[in-house]
């Protein structure tokens, strides 16, 4: 057998692709003959996208609340992506979906029609105030971690990638007061020209700066590992763009771009008991 690469293959693999897209959009904006667009029903479209991208090692939520060790509760997340291994089933009760904020690596809004800046700036800053705890106790590889003393330096404060799911219309994806952007990425379906438009935040510009903003989500604690990860400074998300014939493929590009920034961030936090513990305690 030659080592020749299989062009045919591959490009069928991208053709497959730009038609999963048009099949996507046409389930987004399919209407009965009565007009009734099929509205609740779009949450789970977005849903089975994320399934045919995310690895089996996590796990995708409808209608949950993230928490975190000191009371505070987000609004209500159309979208949750996390990992299960990790979270403590005490914060899930039937329908009922509380999870930890150390557990969550991406929070998804889905949109149909009627963009609210307001609302949705309501939205991310809901998720923005939470904030993962270092007091956690674990045994790692060679050694423990233990709480501040002894923690893991790689990940001192994770937060999730914040994700716009909607349809063709216009929104800002504006400043926050910390620089960063109300959503990681925009994600539109474009019922005219059959495909989806992803749009990143592209102000952070390397890999460096996106490993920081997820693992060292605290600004003070980022300021003292801003070196860490400095071999990533050179790489740009936008390198891993994939065209065909001059247009973007936009559900491969955003395959591999999520995918890069979950490796980033590879595990949740350690997850903090004793801290959760405390907190259920207090407001007992």
């Amino acid at each position: 057998m030659d080592n020749i690469s299989d062009g045919k293959t591959i490009k069928n693999i991208i053709h497959n692709y730009v038609q999963n897209e048009k099949t996507l959009v046409d389930q987004l904006y399919f209407k009965t003959s009565h007009g009734i667009t099929i509205g609740g029903f779009r949450e789970d479209i977005w849903r089975g996208m994320f399934e045919q991208i995310v690895p089996k090692k996590f796990v995708i939520e409808q209608s949950v609340f993230i928490i975190d060790s000191e009371g505070r509760v987000s609004n209500e997340v159309d979208l949750a992506i996390f990992d299960e291994t990790y979270t403590p089933y005490i914060f899930r009760y039937g329908r009922l979906k509380f999870l930890p904020i150390e557990a969550v690596t991406v929070a998804i809004e889905c949109k149909s029609t009627s963009l609210n800046q307001k609302n949705l700036k309501t939205w991310t800053e809901n998720i923005v105030v939470l904030t993962t705890s270092r007091e956690s106790y674990t045994r790692m590889f060679g050694s423990l971690a233990i709480g501040e003393k002894n923690p893991n330096s790689t990940q001192t404060a994770t937060r999730p990638l914040r994700i716009l799911c909607c349809l063709n219309e216009g929104i800002i994806n504006e400043n926050l007061s910390s620089g960063d952007k109300l959503f990681d990425f925009v994600i539109r379906a474009s019922e005219e020209s059959k495909n989806l438009t992803i749009e990143v935040d592209n102000s952070k510009g390397s890999l460096q700066a996106w490993y920081c903003a997820l693992n060292h989500a605290d600004e003070k604690q980022r300021s003292e590992s801003i070196k860490d990860g400095s071999e990533l400074e050179n790489i740009k998300l936008e390198e891993y763009q994939v065209n065909q014939h001059g247009k973007p493929v936009s559900l491969l590009t955003f395959n591999l771009q999520l995918n890069q920034l979950l490796m980033l961030i590879n595990n949740p936090i350690l997850f903090p008991h004793k801290k959760y513990a405390s907190m259920f305690d207090k407001f007992s």
